[in-house]
């Protein structure tokens, strides 16, 4: 017998899949999206609806989503709960980016033909906005407007087993640690796929164990969310930095998109070595992939008596589909399995 049905449109940001389900058939209480993403991660409730849209047979050890929440207040149009194989995450770029088409596609938020219009969403790290541009009654890009971001740390010293990496720690939304993959004699390039991975999560977990991925304001953020292993491409001009990346974030999750928040807390890394600023060059950001992002930085502001940036990543989403999955009560293999 069918005990459940859950509904699900999906979309993919630059090679990223986004499943969006605009009703929870489970309770997701909170007094903010922080407070509810908190909540969500101590439900079985919610754990479980999670692991069943992202684990096997109807996920897969790379499905990414979100649950549409309401917002903190009424100066957002909507909330999201961020989720992958591993649980909830505190922010999510390619997702906003997904987001912003989504509601303008649907009518959620309204949008001119020509023109753009602002999708304001609440997430767990605050509130970021979804600047969707409309050309012919088409959404044709996305600018992703991020919380400020900033360097945490600089030249940690990291073993590995390719050698010692160099990383700086960064946060974008989550925390990310940037290191330079040809440093370990590594290439971003599909190719090595496999060491990406091992190497990416031998860096989050050696970090996350000296405890330094410390939030200056709210313990909720603290740790390594995913490891940014880069390398420079070169662009022929300063008007753009070129580099490609691959972010292995959560247990060893490889985002296909050049990452949203990872490419934030690549410009405040940039921005902290003076190669990008407000109205000057840009970040031309690859993925592994080879779909890219433009980054900008469009502001700077203080954290915790740090400099910070604010950021802005440019990116498109396509909807890939529309799902009623089910979940059979006999099954016994819900809520599935992962084989990574």
């Amino acid at each position: 017998m069918i005990t459940q049905t859950v509904a699900t449109t999906d979309y993919h940001t630059a090679g990223e899949p986004f499943r969006i389900v605009a009703e929870s058939p489970v309770p997701l209480p909170g007094d903010s999206v922080a407070d509810r993403r908190a909540r969500a991660l101590a439900s079985p409730a919610a754990q479980e609806l999670r692991r069943t849209l992202c684990s096997e047979p109807r996920g897969h050890a790379d499905m990414y989503g979100g649950f549409i929440v309401p917002p903190d207040d009424d100066g957002a149009h909507l909330g999201v709960l961020f989720w992958h194989k591993d649980g909830f995450s505190t922010a999510c770029g390619h997702g906003t980016i997904a987001l912003g088409a989504w509601a303008v596609d649907t009518g959620l938020v309204p949008a001119p033909d020509d023109g753009a219009a602002d999708v304001v969403v609440d997430v767990p790290s605050g509130r970021v906005t979804a600047r969707v541009h409309r050309a012919g009654g088409r959404t044709v890009g996305v600018d992703f407007v991020n919380v400020p971001s900033y360097v945490l740390a600089r030249d940690l010293a990291v073993p590995t087993s390719w050698g010692v990496a160099s990383a700086t720690l960064a946060y974008g939304g989550a925390i990310y640690a940037s290191v330079d993959a040809t440093s370990l004699g590594l290439s971003v390039d599909p190719a090595n796929y496999a060491e990406l991975i091992a190497v990416g999560r031998e860096i989050k977990h050696t970090l996350d164990d000296e405890g330094l991925a410390v939030h200056p304001t709210d313990p909720r953020l603290n740790g390594v969310y995913g490891t940014i292993l880069h390398e420079e491409l070169g662009s022929g001009d300063d008007s753009t930095v070129h580099q490609r990346n691959v972010a292995v974030f959560a247990d060893g999750q490889v985002d296909r998109s050049p990452c949203g928040s990872g490419t934030a807390a690549r410009l405040a890394v940039l921005a902290d070595e003076g190669r990008v600023g407000v109205g000057g060059t840009t970040l031309l950001h690859e993925s592994i992939v080879g779909s890219t992002f433009t980054g900008a930085v469009v502001g700077t502001t203080r954290v915790d008596d740090r400099p910070a940036v604010i950021p802005q990543v440019t990116g498109m989403a396509y909807r890939t589909g529309e799902h009623r999955f089910v979940v059979d009560g006999a099954d016994p293999l819900v809520p599935g399995f992962v084989l990574r």
